[in-house]
């Protein structure tokens, strides 16, 4: 069942690359203009999406909604919300393109914060303050993103590793145990390399945060504590949902508040930045 935090917009976004041929019919209606639907019967949406009737039921037990009127409400709640609306664009207008690639991503940021409970991310910072060492995995387009936050922890004092080369990472987890933690970071949350790592890391009774884009993906399940990101922009057409925009924005936001937590690392990042100064021109 949906929490009361979810968008049903992310969530149909977030199930997309997974979705049948069907499912996704239904769900690239629904997402071109919220609005329109809740007006609609779940006849008319099947006649619009080129579908059965019996095919928007399953679509919505799907998605884990009690049937078509739940789908109904929980589009209401979001139709009048902008961020909810994947702006299309056009290079023929530069900067209409601009603006709207803009709003799609400014979308992604504010859903993936405001998704965040503060119950689970005081957890989250408590552990990464306290670990000895925090591991960092992820997999092909996302590892510049693993990246990103093994640079980061380690300026603010939180010893960071993390290897692009899986059998690397892997040699690394093994060798980790309690006392430390692995982060995932993967957008679909079905990558079967991470995991393995999992359940290695499992083994060695290692504590897991996970952040993917799906709640009820095998790695968020896995995981001791979980972020969902958001995604609103589109590769390919429909045929692939990707950005590093929203998982950066959760790293980001860990980074910011382990430095509010403490503002001595402040300095720590100052003395960083002033031993790598020579190296520029």
């Amino acid at each position: 069942m949906l929490k009361k935090s979810d968008s049903i917009i992310d969530v149909i976004y977030s199930h997309l690359s997974g979705m049948t041929q069907t499912d996704e019919k239904i769900a690239q209606l629904i997402l071109d203009n919220p609005k329109t639907i809740v007006d609609y019967t779940i006849s008319e949406l099947a006649d619009k999406a080129e579908v059965s009737a019996a095919s928007v039921s399953r679509f919505c037990k799907n998605l884990q909604l009690a049937g078509f009127h739940q789908l109904k409400i929980e589009i209401a709640r979001v139709s009048e919300n902008k961020a909810s609306y994947y702006k299309n664009f056009a290079i023929d207008s530069i900067q209409k393109a601009l603006s709207n690639i803009a709003d799609n991503k400014k979308a992604e940021v504010t859903r993936t914060l405001s998704s965040i409970e503060t119950r689970e991310i005081k957890l989250i910072l408590k552990l990464l303050n306290n670990c000895r060492i925090l591991q960092v995995a992820a997999e092909g387009n996302t590892y510049p993103v693993a990246a990103d936050a093994i640079y980061r922890f380690n300026q603010i004092g939180r010893l960071a590793i993390g290897a692009e080369s899986w059998q690397t990472a892997i040699g690394q987890t093994l060798n980790l145990g309690k006392k430390d933690v692995l982060l995932i970071i993967s957008n679909s949350g079905e990558s079967k390399t991470l995991l393995k790592q999992i359940s290695i890391a499992q083994k060695n009774n290692m504590k897991i945060i996970a952040i993917t884009n799906r709640s009820d993906s095998p790695i968020a399940l896995k995981a001791d504590f979980h972020i969902q990101t958001a995604v609103r922009q589109r590769v390919l057409q429909s045929e692939y949902y990707f950005s590093r925009v929203a998982a950066m924005t959760a790293v980001e936001a860990l980074f910011l508040l382990l430095i509010a937590d403490d503002d001595q690392r402040v300095e720590l990042i100052r003395k960083h930045e002033l031993l790598i100064s020579d190296s520029k021109i």
